[in-house]
């Protein structure tokens, strides 16, 4: 205008940006396209943990074919049979059946899934599923079709881990990952054994990440399904009932019991679901008959490392001393070193120790997790809890199995990463773990299988919580020494001497064992493995109650 171009240069160069300010605050013309590129976005950097967490997968899938030809455990044949039970018979014999004495004992949702495979397993062989010429039948087929269902499902797996890792940091996840897809004791059990641990405990981290959520009724459904899976997971079932009661049914007395019943009727639903068809058919009586065998004894044959080892040891330590005293001191018919599975537990001296005492013993034990669910439900505890639950029936259950400590073992992978104490925690009970499920696998061809595992294994988890626990503070490292030694991954002296004996009871097993003791005491060497990682194992139940009662 004539004006502006009349004025001094002083005045119109501030009038310059004034004109352009108002322009600046308008929308572009495309603003609605660029705000939906904006939008897309973070969708894209959402999937892609799903990409990487698949090529991690994909690696692990590649060496667990690699295992298909190797050793299995009678487990294998157990399965097959299941395979034919419910291909072969109508729902109502599945739990009657003892054409083999591999019967069916797992819950009806289990029971489903071998009918499931079983359509894909007749069209593959015929003779797999045939409940009378099936028996012991071990072809390649059926060894490479039973294998293949193993590793498939492993993917229920991946997607509880994803679940569970998706909005943590590269680093963080991948490192959780590789710990939990790679882990030895699920290689061992799952892929070598032969059992489906990987499916079950996929299903529990599904149900465990929902909680993380607050989707706490999807959490409840999915527990309740995994209970119907395997019902020896319901050791959890205290630690559920009290979170979801507090933190579900919450907000006043009418919405908090409208929880309460929205809540109960999915988990009767789900039951419902499983256990209505036997009750229909008469056959509910018999099905728990055989999910519950209390007459199988305190202990497996091969005792795994908890508690009770050192209660055994002491009853015949005492029945020995008794003795060399000059008292007189039945013999129990029974033997714990015979490697005999019995119906009584054959104590000399000490109280004899029946299912009801291992139920009080294993609450009383969660009774500390229990108070603090109660107390304060918090969601980014819950997995903590869990794992501690699994571990007190670990510790403290009736007729445990060493392959039980995957139900703590995985879970406490998740929270590995919260800090360096849990990550020493997490790097000596893992490897203690791995090296109890080794007399799994007694065939000399296997053995370089299992030694590598957990040596990968150990070398993958110092490498990573090493390179995830330092400080990038290098002026506190140098005033504050002893406050940068607390944030580094260091494994202690008491720590190398244990593991160090852990090497030193593997040696005597393969060198000194076969020379000296291999004749007389067979089960000596098992014994020694499963004392030695019982201190262990209790120090990693007494390390996690102190965590619990800890922290707030």
């Amino acid at each position: 205008s004539p004006s502006s171009s009349s004025s001094p240069p002083l005045i119109s160069q501030p009038q310059t940006p004034l004109r352009r300010r108002p322009k600046a605050m308008k929308p572009p013309k495309n603003h609605h396209k660029h705000h939906s590129d904006q939008t897309s976005i973070p969708k894209l950097k959402s999937n892609r943990p799903i990409t990487e967490i698949l090529w991690v997968s994909l690696v692990a899938t590649c060496i667990k074919f690699l295992l298909i030809p190797a050793y299995h455990s009678t487990d294998f044949e157990v399965h097959r049979n299941w395979l034919a039970i419910t291909h072969s018979l109508p729902l109502s014999q599945w739990y009657s059946d003892e054409t083999s004495p591999w019967t069916l004992d797992y819950p009806p949702f289990f029971a489903h899934f071998e009918h499931f495979l079983s359509f894909f397993a007749s069209l593959v062989d015929p003779i797999m599923v045939n409940l009378q010429h099936g028996l012991n039948y071990k072809s390649q087929t059926t060894i490479l079709f039973q294998r293949l269902t193993v590793i498939v499902s492993d993917f229920v797996l991946v997607f509880g881990i994803y679940r569970l890792t998706r909005n943590l940091g590269y680093k963080e996840r991948v490192l959780i990952w590789v710990l939990v897809i790679f882990s030895p004791g699920l290689m061992i059990v799952d892929h070598l054994h032969f059992q489906y641990n990987g499916f079950l405990l996929g299903i529990l981290l599904i149900s465990l990440s929902a909680l993380e959520e607050g989707k706490d009724l999807l959490g409840g459904f999915v527990f309740a399904v995994l209970l119907c899976f395997k019902h020896l997971l319901a050791v959890a079932a205290p630690v559920y009932f009290v979170y979801l009661l507090r933190h579900y049914c919450r907000g006043g007395l009418i919405r908090g019991f409208g929880r309460l019943v929205i809540m109960g009727t999915a988990v009767v639903a789900v039951f419902a679901a499983a256990y209505g068809p036997f009750l229909y058919h008469g056959q509910i009586q018999q099905v728990f008959h055989r999910m519950f065998p209390f007459g199988r004894g305190l202990s497996h044959a091969y005792w795994a490392p908890n508690f009770w080892v050192f209660y055994i040891i002491l009853d015949k330590v005492l029945a020995f001393s008794l003795v060399k005293m000059g008292f007189s001191v039945q013999t129990p018919t029974a033997s714990f070193t015979g490697g005999l599975v019995g119906d009584s537990s054959p104590f000399a001296v000490l109280p004899r120790i029946t299912p009801m005492v291992t139920f009080s013993i294993v609450l009383l034990a969660i009774a500390p997790c229990l108070i603090k669910a109660w107390k304060d439900p918090q969601p980014r505890m819950i997995t903590r809890w869990i794992a501690y639950a699994y571990t007190c029936g670990f510790m403290f259950g009736w007729h445990v199995h060493e392959k039980a400590s995957l139900h703590f073992v995985i879970p406490l992978a998740i929270i590995s990463l919260k800090s360096v104490e849990d990550a020493k925690h997490y790097f000596y009970l893992s490897i203690v773990s791995c090296y109890s499920l080794f007399p799994l696998l007694f065939e000399a061809q296997e053995y370089p299988i299992k030694v590598l595992l957990l040596l990968l294994h150990a070398t993958l988890m110092w490498i990573g919580f090493s390179s995830h626990f330092t400080t990038t503070n290098r002026k506190a490292v140098e005033t504050e020494q002893t406050r940068y030694d607390k944030t580094r991954f260091i494994v202690g002296w008491f720590g190398k001497l244990y593991l160090l004996g852990l090497v030193a009871v593997e040696i005597y097993g393969q060198f000194v064992h076969p020379i000296l003791f291999a004749e007389r005491l067979p089960f000596l060497f098992l014994m020694m493995i499963s004392i030695y990682c019982a201190f262990g194992m209790m120090y990693s139940w007494i390390w996690q109650l102190r965590q619990i009662i800890k922290l707030h």
